[in-house]
């Protein structure tokens, strides 16, 4: 399953994270979703580095679940790109 978290780099973000690793949840690629500050930056996951990305670059990889944790605002704007991409979609 490729699991993207939609502003992984946020408070709320980083517990998701831990939490899906502690219930270890069958992960087969984490696609780390932030803010542009954010873009690049590495975030470690099962022994694994992984770079974050846009939403636009997501949406290329075709999540099979986007936990969104990055405010109302962005998910009205974006969810419905996943949703129609055939993504499952749980906004926090």
């Amino acid at each position: 399953m490729k699991l993207a978290i939609i502003g992984v780099t946020g408070l709320v973000g980083q517990e998701m994270l831990k939490v899906v690793e502690e219930l270890d949840i069958p992960i087969k690629e984490l696609i780390p979703i932030a803010s542009e500050k954010s873009l690049g930056k590495i975030i470690p996951f099962k022994n694994k580095e992984y770079t974050v990305c846009s939403i636009e670059q997501a949406l290329l990889q075709k999540p099979d679940i986007a936990i969104y944790s990055a405010g109302s605002s962005l998910s009205l704007k974006t969810a419905k790109l996943f949703a129609q991409a055939g993504t499952f979609v749980i906004d926090n």
